[in-house]
């Protein structure tokens, strides 16, 4: 997942991309074959763990079985290396069991973090520092990122893109690959449930003619009946599919359609607000401020697409100057 996405330059995306870097204990020597999808491929390494300290941000990959069940630690050199990498100010992440090496370095002593739900149960009694949790698809905490199994990773990796380059670049990038687009919550410390629209095939029509009219004023009772259920039947089936109420994924929809607004359109903050239907300006801020972690002008600064309409010809990079490199690391 993290070659997918931070490994293939995309020039048409972004005017700079990821450096990736894949380190092993043994540089140039080939990674043994890891199983996805039921495909086996083997990786080349050119750089030692020595070169996670010049990383901006290192991705755990994963650690053998053995290291999850604690038949086998993880290597001392390598525990040594990504606590240097933290203490250098890099942003670590891991993706499904990496959380073991994480917890191993001591790196998520007193955080909240996840991996796939078969191996919470483990890295919650083998870390009891850590806050384990197994109900939801990746955990943002700011400097330290944690996923659970494949789809997840990609989740968490998009998720990344969309901090460092704002939702368009990434809503782009998902459709690339052939994925969902991330909901909003770049900033959010904890990101729960993503929206999975499309699992329960007899919700995904009015999902779908919802994101198509986020303007109006929704309403479950609405819903319901273009989904041929009682609202309370909607309600379950939307909850037990997405993982949050209606009306939350309704604002999660909203404040997606508001940052796409955002960043690829010179609209006043006003009209943002009664297109994405969270009607007045000062709605939006709340709404905003509260799940993305800034206003939206801040946001506008920070991620306003330099295609969009009256965009001046120096429109602001993203803030890849910051993430010049990302180093993936499995042990």
């Amino acid at each position: 997942m993290a070659c997918a996405v931070f490994g293939i330059p995309q020039p048409e995306l972004a005017d700079r991309w990821y450096e990736l870097r894949l380190c092993a204990e043994t540089p140039d020597a080939p990674a043994p074959p890891r199983a996805v999808g039921g495909f086996g491929f083997s990786l080349r390494a050119e750089y030692g763990w020595e070169a996670l300290a010049e990383a901006d941000t290192v991705v755990v990959t994963s650690v053998p079985d053995a290291c999850v069940s604690g038949e086998r630690e993880v290597p001392p050199a390598l525990l040594a290396e990504l606590r240097r990498a933290a203490r250098a100010g890099a942003r670590m992440v891991s993706l499904c069991t990496g959380a073991f090496a994480l917890a191993a370095a001591g790196l998520l002593d007193g955080r909240r973090a996840t991996a796939h739900w078969s191996h919470t149960a483990d890295l919650a009694r083998r870390y009891p520092a850590v806050t384990v949790d197994d109900g939801v698809l990746y955990v943002d905490d700011g400097d330290v990122l944690t996923s659970a199994g494949v789809a997840a990773g990609l989740d968490l990796c998009l998720h990344i893109v969309r901090r460092d380059l704002g939702a368009h670049v990434a809503n782009r990038l998902a459709r690339k690959l052939v994925v969902p687009a991330h909901r909003p919550g770049g900033q959010a410390q904890f990101v729960d449930l993503a929206v999975p629209v499309a699992d329960d095939e007899s919700l995904a029509p009015v999902l779908a003619w919802a994101t198509e009219n986020l303007d109006r004023a929704l309403t479950i009772g609405e819903l319901a009946r273009r989904a041929r259920m009682s609202p309370r039947t909607f309600f379950r089936r939307l909850q037990a599919a997405t993982g949050t109420t209606p009306l939350q994924w309704l604002l999660n929809q909203r404040l997606a359609r508001a940052q796409t607004l955002l960043e690829a359109t010179d609209l006043p903050v006003e009209q943002i607000g009664e297109r994405s239907g969270l009607g007045s300006a000062a709605n939006l801020r709340r709404h905003f401020t509260a799940r993305v972690g800034v206003t939206p002008t801040d946001y506008r600064r920070a991620f306003r697409s330099p295609a969009a309409p009256a965009a001046p010809a120096t429109a602001a990079v993203p803030p890849l100057a910051a993430v010049p490199a990302v180093s993936a690391v499995s042990a």
